[in-house]
């Protein structure tokens, strides 16, 4: 054999193997980065196992489990549900936390952090979040069948100066927010000015602090179970970025 073919296979070795030794280092990271769930208000943890399930099948560690939304203010509901979480990762021997969350849990996490550092935070994927609130809790949160539903907390995420999303400081960590343009609530969505996703509007979605933004085209009661949705999250956590699509594709 020439010695230029043997040149040619050593390179090809050499590719395989550095792609070989890439993949064995991501499921190395992965398998050391824990991933905390976060459901949203009136939700359980089963709203979120499709989430859940698409990280376990990427190797991360995951903790998704049920808070009493309905029960407590989020000063409270903060501390219940991340608190456990955090020491199911540190018993992990986790090197790396990240967050996803849908609609209050994003809430949660922006509340927890104002005044606890959480060690070797890395990621958070907002989905749905209420960041500057939402309207329709400003025009339906004098109504009693709307506090028996969504308890403490629907009284607290209006969009007004005093609400608590609104009180909030910028939150470390790299932030990835998807919020949804279709309306899964019509009914709710006349209420909420410019594009929304039947809870909360794109606008009041944002965040100053956030590294990346993504509009699908979803609904806020249904966006985590979206395939494209799971793909974004996957994506964030591993790269720090959504897949934007190019214009003109």
């Amino acid at each position: 054999m020439s010695s230029k073919y043997v040149l040619i296979l050593l390179v090809l070795a050499g590719f395989l193997l550095g792609k070989s030794m890439m993949a064995e280092n991501s499921t190395t990271t992965k398998a050391t980065s824990c991933v905390i769930v976060l459901h949203g208000l009136g939700r359980t943890s089963s709203s979120m196992n499709k989430i859940a399930d698409a990280l376990s099948g990427n190797s991360y560690k995951v903790w998704n489990e049920t808070y009493p939304s309905r029960e407590k203010p989020i000063s409270d509901l903060a501390k219940l549900a991340i608190e456990p979480a955090l020491e199911f990762c540190k018993s992990q021997g986790i090197n790396e936390i990240n967050f996803v969350t849908h609609s209050l849990g994003g809430i949660l996490i922006r509340y927890y952090l104002q005044d606890h550092n959480i060690d070797n935070l890395n990621r958070i994927v907002m989905l749905s979040p209420p960041n500057k609130g939402s309207e329709i809790v400003d025009q339906l949160k004098a109504l009693k069948i709307f506090q028996f539903i969504t308890g403490p907390v629907g009284q607290q995420l209006g969009t007004d100066q005093n609400s608590v999303p609104n009180q909030l400081n910028p939150i470390e960590g790299e932030i990835g927010i998807i919020i949804g343009n279709s309306s899964s609530d019509p009914w709710f969505s006349w209420l909420i000015p410019g594009e929304d996703d039947g809870k909360v509007s794109v606008t009041s979605s944002k965040l100053n602090e956030m590294k990346d933004f993504l509009i699908v085209d979803h609904g806020h009661t249904f966006i985590m179970n979206k395939d494209d949705v799971i793909k974004q999250i996957l994506s964030f956590l591993e790269f720090g970025e959504f897949k934007h699509k190019k214009e003109g594709s």
